[in-house]
């Protein structure tokens, strides 16, 4: 799994070609001929469309946990309006708090096993610049012109598993707080390899 936590450290956007190249990166350390499936959690989701053609390897399905939707044909906004505005108006010296501060310590802390964890994940956020809310990503066609899923987790995002049934993509659930992968992380990994397993296929 590419780590992403520097891809917006510096520079100006558009990021989405550092998250690519984080991809192409940690796919190149693959074994040749492994079939490579993304999954992306949260707003990770809609950065999907532009690291498909970018993974430098034929991607055999894309899987969104939790996860935005990018627009079924782009650019893809990094933020709605509303949220926009919030983010402006937190923002110091163009940089946003870290995202565990955007809400109130009692709704992130259940969302976490524990304070150890709660601890390592503080750690470890950046604080990503405003102007990264402020980019569009793209939406090349025929991005999922192969197979693709929505694992939920829970609401909010049961929007989106909507949406996703009405791609005609196959919609699985974990119920769960939005970082149930730190909360159940066996539970999480088994449905994720339940639901690709036959990704890549002769029969897909």
């Amino acid at each position: 799994m590419p780590s992403l936590v520097h891809v917006a450290a510096v520079g100006d956007p558009p990021f989405w070609p550092g998250v690519a190249a984080a991809v192409i990166d940690s796919v190149s350390q693959l074994p040749d001929g492994q079939p490579i499936v993304l999954v992306a959690h949260s707003n990770a989701g809609l950065l999907v469309p532009a690291v498909v053609p970018a993974a430098g390897r034929p991607v055999v399905g894309c899987l969104f946990v939790d996860a935005s939707l990018p627009s079924r044909s782009g650019p893809t906004p990094a933020a709605s309006p509303e949220r926009l505005a919030y983010l402006r108006s937190v923002a110091t010296e163009g940089r946003l708090p870290q995202w565990t501060t955007w809400w109130e310590e009692e709704a992130v802390a259940s969302l976490l096993p524990d304070p150890r964890t709660r601890s390592m994940v503080s750690a470890e956020q950046p604080r990503l610049p405003l102007s990264y809310y402020e980019q569009q990503f793209p939406v090349p066609a025929g991005w999922d012109d192969r197979p693709c899923g929505y694992l939920l987790f829970g609401p909010p995002y049961d929007r989106m598993a909507q949406e996703s049934r009405t791609r005609g993509w196959s919609v699985a659930e974990v119920p769960g707080g939005h970082l149930h992968q730190l909360v159940d992380p066996d539970a999480v990994t088994a449905r994720i390899l339940t639901i690709t397993a036959r990704w890549g296929s002769p029969a897909d």
